[in-house]
Parts: structure tokens; sequence; C-alpha cells
């Protein structure tokens, strides 16, 4: 397969993140992002990566797929690892159009992390996408590209992550106002606090004004609104330390 693509790391994990969290994953984190949210916690692919042929990165995801040849998951029967392409942004790169394509064909089930800023409708259908609603605290709450809520699926994901009150509100309204409970699983996402060494000096700042959220209360606030979304962690950063890449 011709082609190529700028790849800042290809790693298998758990898939820490989605209705998938805690199953086995190959990612394929690509370089570069258009957005620089506030809570970002993988600043470091902005830049850095090499660019690798598109036969290359397959190869690495089969090989890394080997010890799980002829396993499958006891739930939808899905081929086990996962692959995920993230990043970044992974829909700045076009080749990450046939790479899914390919990851596809060779049966496996592929997510795409993408932050809803670009256009999702070129994504081959048989990806599962995972889709941020970019709230107001991340900064980048205008870059949301609405167009893409007539092309999901019920299999795609709509992310939300959630760091003040404000969030937690404007993600409500957006439920209520567009239907997305119809389309697809909802998810909310609790902004975990960055490191020093994170806190890229590219990254927007948080709007003045807005009050922060914690667990706990996005919690309870998501019970006593009885909202149909699933809480989430981001399980990696349970299990390995925050800052840790490659997990």
């Amino acid at each position: 397969m011709s082609g190529a693509l700028v790849v800042n790391e290809i790693y298998l994990s758990l898939q820490g993140e989605s209705t998938l969290a805690g199953m086995p994953c190959v990612f394929v984190r690509l370089t570069a992002c258009n957005l620089r949210c506030s809570y970002c916690d993988t600043a470091y692919a902005f830049t850095e990566g090499k660019k690798m042929p598109l036969d290359e990165i397959l190869a690495e995801v089969r090989r890394l797929a080997v010890p799980f040849s002829n396993l499958q998951s006891p739930i939808s029967n899905l081929k086990l690892p996962l692959v995920e392409l993230t990043g970044g942004e992974p829909l700045l790169q076009p080749n990450s159009l046939p790479l899914m394509k390919s990851l596809c064909d060779d049966g496996f089930t592929v997510l795409l992390e993408t932050s809803g800023a670009l256009d999702i409708a070129p994504v081959d259908p048989r990806v599962r996408r995972i889709m941020d609603l970019k709230c107001p605290s991340s900064g980048e709450c205008e870059r949301n590209r609405l167009e893409n809520l007539a092309h999901l699926k019920a299999t795609d994901e709509i992310k939300f992550v959630i760091g003040t009150r404000e969030d937690y509100d404007w993600a409500k309204q957006m439920i209520s106002t567009h239907h997305l409970a119809a389309l697809c699983p909802l998810l909310f996402s609790w902004v975990a606090p960055l490191a020093p060494h994170q806190q890229d000096k590219s990254l927007k700042k948080v709007p003045a004004g807005l009050t922060p959220i914690s667990r706990l209360e996005l919690v309870e606030q998501i019970i006593a609104d009885a909202l149909p979304v699933r809480f989430q962690l981001q399980m990696h950063k349970v299990i390995w330390p925050s800052e840790q890449r490659g997990v």
C-alpha cells in the first residue's frame, strides 16, 4: 500500500476510555493537532514523530496483535486487540483514511479518536468514531463542527470532557437540543489535572469565570439529573503514572 503517515508512537496497551475500556488495544498515535485544548495531556504529539510508510504501520500493528491470534472477545465477537488511531488529530493526515480501511479489511475493530473539528464523513463506516464535542473550558468550543452529528451512527460515541460546572451545563443542553442520546453512546470524561511538565505553553487557557467541578460533584450531578450518559475516568492514568507514555 502506497503512502505514509507521520507517527508519534505505536504501542499495545489497554483501552482506557470509551464503552470498550479495559480491552487490549494497539494504539497508533499520529503527529499534529489543529487544536490546543486547555487540558491536553499529549502535547508531545503536536510535533514529535517520524514518517512511516503505511505498509510499515500495518506490519507493526499485525506484529503487536500476534499473541491474540485466534482469540475473540467474549462480548460482541470483537477481534482482539482493538486498534485505535489517536493523536494529535488523526484526520489532519489524509492517509489515515486508507490506513483505517486496511485495518478494517484485516478484521480489526478500529476506533478513531477525533476532536470533532474536522469532517468525519470520509471515514470508513466500519470504524467506531469516538468524537469530542469540545466544552467551554477547553478553550476550543467554537471549533466544534456540528455538521458531524448528522454522520454519527449507533456504533460511534460522543465524548464530553468536563472540568467545570459550565461544561456540564453546556453538555446537558447539547444533549437535549440535538437529541444526542438517540444517536449513540455519550461519554462524560472528567478532566484530570495536568502534571507540571504536561502544561505546554501552547495550550489555551481555561476561560475566566468558570467554576471547577470535582469528580464526585460531576457524578452526583449526572445522577441527580438522570442523564443518559456513561461517566468515565481515564483508566490508564489509574494504572500507570499519569505522565507515562506508551500506555
